[in-house]
């Protein structure tokens, strides 16, 4: 069992910056691959960025790619997605998620936390 609490949305203008961070604990936490995914109203849920059990891989959606950096500490069994030059289309509910097969990929997601709002005011 891996449980994950976000922390870190809130209301920002158009082009600030936020920091998301996702505290895991349980057992297989740190060998999990962590991932942020989000979901705006209206629409599916989507991934924003995912990294490897390591930290050695990450992947990042094309439309957030050089604006959002996803990073991990293990030793804080913790994850961070920052978030810089945003836009209104990045307002969203942002979810962390971990998957137990640790790598580097979009699905297999078993666990999610609770969800934090992130809006961005134009």
């Amino acid at each position: 069992q891996v449980q994950l609490v976000e922390s870190g949305g809130g209301l920002v203008q158009a082009g600030g910056s936020l920091r998301l961070s996702c505290s895991a604990s349980g057992r297989t936490s740190r060998s999990a691959a962590m991932g942020w995914f989000r979901q705006a109203p209206g629409k599916e849920r989507e991934v924003v960025a995912v990294i490897s059990w390591s930290g050695s891989n990450t992947y990042v959606q094309d439309s957030v790619k050089g604006r959002f950096t996803i990073s991990r500490d293990n030793a804080k069994n913790t994850v961070y997605l920052q978030m810089n030059s945003l836009k209104p289309e990045d307002t969203a509910v942002y979810y962390c998620a971990a998957a137990t097969h640790g790598v580097a990929v979009t699905t297999g997601y078993n666990y999610w936390g609770q969800g934090t709002q992130v809006t961005v005011s134009s």
